[in-house]
């Protein structure tokens, strides 16, 4: 893992040197292609332009035919390429891409404390695919299993799935009844929890297929969004920022790491599905009796904000590629 160096932005733009590519332009925005699967990584991009960044996002997902999105990264020329899930991208495709790449690991691995969970070595098995010479740098959304990644992609930097601007909103005043949601494809260990929430209340679960404006209306019309872990091992979920970035209430599972989220302040932590039945039926009673928590979660969120994190994450890595170089073949 490299040192951090310490400089100042451009007020206009990010324009430092790189290393072993070529400078942008003085004062220009830095134009940063995105690439993914949009159904779950668009809400975690930046989709606007800025004075900082010009974005593109591009829709990849494994397996399919890369050449489509090596032309649209060429069409864009971009100063920087940033991948959500790198091991996507097959073995030797970026050999020829002249421009700095950051892969960005999206999905928890085990922690190296016991037996893993058998989820967690399915993705593990999926990690190892990543080709490490695509990439200059990886960023890995959770720092507890740096030491599982570092052997397939050595880890750069730990940094939390940042949320699009357009998901920010105000804390409003609750609907009355008060609209509960929980986005996420159905599990066992999901369903125990939600189960008897559901029987009791209207309870919205969509379990797939929202993302794009669909996911910003669902936000904008969402009072509470619960968060479960996918199966029962600790982790944090980008639901958990979406939901308090959009001014919503979260009630979650305990979260690990917190990325300096504090249960009882920025979000209600439930431990048992009981508590998830609790929690729902006193917001029903009183649907601004955690108001509190709503805006000082809403207040929180501001650390996701895309248009802040992603600036911040581009300087530092073009000055350390300029310092430390790269391990790419650059053919």
């Amino acid at each position: 893992m490299h040192p951090a160096v310490e400089t100042e932005s451009s007020q206009s733009g990010l324009s430092v040197p790189r290393g072993p590519y070529a400078a942008p332009p003085r004062g220009a925005p830095a134009r940063i292609a995105f690439i993914g699967q949009d159904t779950y990584f668009e809400a975690t991009a930046l989709t606007s332009p800025t004075p900082e960044v010009l974005p593109r996002f591009i829709d990849f997902r494994a397996g399919a035919e890369p050449q489509p999105m090596l032309e649209a990264i060429e069409a864009f020329a971009p100063d920087v390429v940033i991948v959500f899930r790198p091991e996507i991208i097959p073995g030797g495709l970026f050999a020829g891409l002249r421009v700095p790449t950051l892969g960005f690991l999206t999905e928890p691995l085990p922690r190296g404390d016991g037996e893993p969970h058998p989820d967690l070595e399915v993705r593990l098995a999926e990690t190892e695919l990543i080709d490490r010479l695509n990439f200059d740098r990886i960023v890995s959304f959770d720092p507890l299993f740096v030491e599982v990644a570092d052997p397939l992609a050595p880890v750069w930097r730990s940094v939390p799935l940042p949320v699009d601007d357009r998901f920010f909103a105000p804390a409003r005043r609750s609907s009355v009844p008060p609209r509960v949601v929980f986005v996420g494809r159905s599990t066992e260990h999901r369903e125990n929890y939600l189960v008897e929430v559901k029987h009791l209340f209207d309870l919205v679960h969509m379990a797939h297929g929202v993302f794009g404006d669909r996911l910003l209306d669902l936000m904008r019309e969402t009072d509470v969004g619960i968060n479960l872990h996918n199966e029962p091992y600790p982790s944090f979920e980008n639901r958990v920022s979406l939901h308090l970035a959009a001014g919503n209430l979260v009630v979650s599972e305990p979260l690990s790491p917190t990325h300096g989220l504090e249960p009882g302040i920025d979000y209600i932590e439930v431990r048992h599905p009981k508590d998830l039945v609790r929690t729902v039926s006193q917001i029903h009673s009183y649907p601004d009796v955690y108001r509190r928590v709503r805006i000082r979660g809403r207040r929180k969120a501001e650390a996701f904000r895309a248009s802040r994190v992603y600036p911040r994450l581009v300087h530092d890595l073009l000055l350390d590629l300029d310092v430390f170089g790269t391990e790419r073949s650059l053919s």
